[in-house]
């Protein structure tokens, strides 16, 4: 399995960071493909900066860290380059409220999850994963001892569920899975299992079982 990061802020390159430490083989992309070059060259041997479209071709997994009204755009934009292929979505659907905080952007009743799903085609397998912390959390939470934290995941696909739960234990947490993409609203922010969310912290895998 070959891993893409498509976009590489606060999230993905902390993402990208944490795989890198777990060993994993992957793939790094951005606009600017000097930024992946340089961080690609941090990351040791195992991380390859790519441009977007051999990126896609080469990768089975792609998470797109980037905003939600991005994946919207980039997933017609690149329809053919995601088809069949299992595509993380750590978005959430927020935005700045003007009064120092944030509110969200979509219908209260309605997750960046669901809506990017609806977007691909048949064969394309969407999982929520990777945001339901904040990037300090990644990289402080990662390989958390004696009992790792736990990165929740959604998805209606059994095998990119496992894909999913796969990279999140090389990113060095523990994967606990909410459900199908309908449950996608409670790991993005403001859901009761996110960090910005009733949750407010990193739990382990014990009492994240009890949550959910």
């Amino acid at each position: 399995m070959r891993t893409a990061i498509i976009g590489l802020g606060n999230i993905g390159s902390r993402v990208a960071a944490n795989l890198a430490a777990g060993g994993e083989s992957i793939i790094i992309s951005e606009r600017d493909l000097a930024k992946a070059q340089a961080l690609a060259a941090k990351l040791g041997a195992k991380v390859q900066a790519m441009a977007v479209e051999p990126a896609l071709e080469h990768a089975d997994v792609i998470v797109l860290a980037i905003s939600f009204e991005a994946i919207q755009q980039f997933v017609v934009d690149y329809r053919a380059g995601i088809a069949g292929k299992v595509l993380v979505d750590p978005s959430n659907p927020i935005a700045p409220d003007g009064k120092g905080g944030f509110k969200k952007i979509i219908p209260a009743d309605q997750s960046a999850g669901q809506i990017i799903s609806g977007l691909v085609e048949e064969g394309t397998e969407v999982v929520k994963a990777f945001g339901t912390l904040a990037a300090p959390s990644l990289q402080s939470g990662a390989n958390r001892s004696p009992e790792r934290a736990v990165l929740f995941y959604a998805t209606d696909y059994p095998e990119a569920g496992r894909a999913a739960a796969r990279l999140i234990t090389a990113g060095g947490f523990d994967p606990v899975s909410v459900g199908g993409i309908d449950q996608s609203a409670r790991i993005e922010v403001f859901g009761d299992l996110h960090e910005f969310g009733k949750l407010g912290r990193l739990v382990s895998a014990e009492e994240a079982r009890t949550l959910v």
